[in-house]
């Protein structure tokens, strides 16, 4: 959480929506993220996502778990309402406050540990409901706020700060969803914004679960062993007065590369990731096709950026349990409560 105020300067001549706000009335804390993490970049991003779309602050609920993504709903639209719970549990907070409440805009920003490993139960159940929710992983991994793991994404052969390959095979988010029957799947880059603010605002008007898995790149654990850069030796070779620690500022890493075409991205340790955009005549609509590109393209090394499916026709949690229109939040307790006697015929019918 932060707790540092951003001024409220703001330039007179700056762009505003149809509301009359402009991009720094969605702002929030200060970051106190390490500086040139993808995730601020896809704070930024979803500002400008809402703000483009002209969604009233009050008229949306940010919810996240644990972890180094989950800190980013204190970084935007601090008007809007917001739930931190506690680790993998968010899906079924958002599914609660989706129930009482549907007509607001939801969006869960969550890190692929908090997703895919103590919290992929929940997650699969609010894919399987259909939730009308924008779900963003902020995929980077690692555990990067319980100091560089492998996370249940971390591809094989892939590096830890030590060193160390990892050998265990990744949950890959978007071939999951698309397996369980999502209605919505994306993924992109934090450094291409103009990729992930379309699809960010795509996934908020979507009617159901929409997923984008953003790659989001680590700057903090990507100092190997053996490096005298590293925290390790300098720790080895310097005796401090106290103990302190410090993250160098890296740069923001960027990509811009043309539907079709594939593009190496090299991260801040010298590796690299090979991105590719999907192919300007390929088809969302159809699943097995999806799921057959993500396949023949995942053992290529890369990795498939864009819409990679949807599916408008299928019904949202609302739908399928004929919820009335009117949201349960606001509904006279007199409705909600039938009574005793309402209660006992209800209990009636399920002996």
């Amino acid at each position: 959480m932060s707790f540092i105020v951003k001024p409220k300067v703001a330039h007179p001549k700056l762009p505003r929506n149809e509301l009359g706000l402009t991009v720094r009335d969605y702002e929030g804390g200060m970051s106190t993220l390490c500086a040139g993490c993808g995730h601020d970049s896809i704070t930024g991003a979803i500002m400008q996502a809402v703000f483009e779309l002209s969604i009233p602050p009050h008229r949306l609920a940010k919810l996240s778990g644990i972890g180094c993504s989950s800190k980013t709903p204190a970084y935007f639209a601090s008007a809007s309402h917001g739930f931190n719970s506690v680790h993998g549990r968010m899906p079924s907070v958002a599914t609660g406050a989706n129930a009482a409440n549907g007509e607001l805009h939801f969006i869960g920003v969550s890190g692929d540990g908090d997703t895919l490993s103590i919290g992929f139960g929940q997650f699969s159940h609010a894919v399987r409901r259909n939730l009308n929710m924008l779900y963003v992983i902020e995929n980077n991994g690692v555990y990067g706020l319980t100091k560089g793991q492998f996370s249940a994404s971390a591809d094989v052969g892939s590096k830890a700060k030590k060193g160390e390959a990892n050998q265990q095979p990744p949950i890959d988010p978007c071939l999951t969803v698309l397996a369980m029957g999502g209605s919505f799947v994306a993924r992109s880059f934090s450094g291409d914004k103009e990729q992930l603010v379309p699809l960010l605002k795509a996934g908020l008007k979507h009617r159901g679960f929409a997923l984008i898995d953003v790659i989001s790149p680590c700057v903090t654990f990507n100092d190997h062993e053996g490096s005298t850069k590293s925290y390790q030796f300098t720790r080895q070779h310097y005796h401090p007065a106290i103990y302190a620690d410090f993250v160098p500022p890296s740069a923001e890493i960027r990509a811009e590369y043309e539907a079709g075409k594939a593009m190496p991205v090299k991260m801040h340790d010298g590796t690299e990731i090979v991105l590719r955009k999907v192919d300007p005549g390929y088809d969302p609509t159809d699943r097995a096709a999806a799921y057959s590109y993500l396949h023949q393209h995942q053992a290529k090394g890369e990795i498939v950026t864009g819409l990679l499916y949807i599916d408008e026709q299928k019904p949202d949690m609302h739908e399928l349990a004929k919820t009335p229109d009117e949201p349960l939040g606001v509904m006279d307790f007199s409705k909600l409560c039938p009574g005793q006697s309402g209660l006992d015929k209800l209990m009636g019918r399920m002996r």
